[in-house]
């Protein structure tokens, strides 16, 4: 049997989601079942479990994992963004709780031919889903400067964007851009050294920002959020796991607007956006590790968790 993973900040998501027996829940990026492994054991017996996830692999991996709950796990190769539509293929109108967890996994990021990293050199690759045929590769090598400029500032806020956009395209005409690796020093190499973050690798946020790009990852949070709250019963909640500033954001903004927060200009007499509050709010603020979960993974540190509860 292959070592089973505890997933970051489980014991914080467990008690904000209150699975209880005989409970329906929705794990939108089940991954290698750690969190759908915690919540069969509270919602059972009675209860069921539906895992997405677009990564065959991980669904391959979960499937292994949760054998022993048999019948009480479905899981479903599909991007969350579509979880509306899984759920009524599966004839399930709603559910008791859900779960996103919008990291990569810990076995995507050390399996160097998945080309989420840089620790080992692979295949400049980042998908999610397998079946898709456009790359990483093809994004740094056929993009124009411009527009690899504006994913790389945009998608995590890189303030060498341009310059690392300047370099990657002079190197590329020397020759195709392949691997992880490749890319990693071409990034360290437009970056000034005195500008190297002191904390992570200088290509962090430029891989961040092509991963994104590639997978559409925050337009599918965005959009599975609204899905996920929209299936909800009354009383549900809906935990999310977000590893980076914009994706909390993204969370944060999704929760205030659901919350029924006026979006119209200062000074209007009259709100006329037509905010309806259909969660509550349950996290005052991002619910963050604890120093002893961090310390034994250090992959958790920059974890943050947000919950709301469908009003009636």
């Amino acid at each position: 049997m292959p070592e089973f993973h505890t997933p970051v900040l489980l014991r914080q998501t467990l008690a904000l989601l209150e699975p209880e027996p005989g409970d329906i829940f929705l794990d939108c990026t089940v991954g290698g079942g750690g969190h759908a492994d915690a919540i069969l054991e509270k919602i059972l017996p009675g209860g069921r479990l539906i895992g997405i996830d677009r990564d065959q692999e991980a669904l391959d991996f979960a499937a292994e994992r949760l054998s022993r709950f048999g019948e009480a796990v479905t899981l479903v190769k599909a991007n969350y963004r579509d979880l509306n539509e899984v759920l009524a293929e599966l004839g399930i109108s709603k559910v008791h709780g859900a779960v996103i967890d919008t990291g990569a996994s810990s076995r995507q990021f050390d399996a160097p031919s998945r080309g989420f990293g840089f620790a080992k050199d692979g295949p400049l690759d980042m998908r999610m889903d397998l079946s898709e045929t456009r790359t990483a590769a093809d994004l740094v090598n056929e993009l124009p400067e411009r527009e690899l400029a504006r994913i790389i500032r945009e998608n995590s806020g890189e303030r060498w964007a341009a310059r690392i956009a300047r370099v990657i395209a002079a190197e590329r005409v020397k020759g195709r851009i392949e691997t992880t690796r490749r890319l990693a020093e071409i990034v360290a190499k437009a970056m000034p050294r005195r500008a190297w973050p002191k904390n992570i690798d200088p290509s962090t946020r430029t891989f961040l920002s092509l991963r994104t790009e590639l997978n559409a990852e925050y337009e599918a949070l965005t959009i599975g959020l609204k899905h996920a709250a929209e299936v909800l019963l009354p009383g549900g909640r809906l935990a999310c796991i977000t590893f980076q500033s914009i994706e909390d954001r993204i969370v944060k903004d999704a929760f205030a607007e659901l919350s029924g927060k006026c979006k119209c200009p200062p000074g209007m007499p009259v709100c006329v956006c037509g905010a309806k509050a259909v969660i509550r709010i349950v996290t005052k603020k991002a619910v963050t590790p604890d120093e002893e979960e961090i310390r034994n993974n250090p992959r958790s540190r920059s974890a943050k968790l947000r919950a709301a509860e469908k009003l009636a």
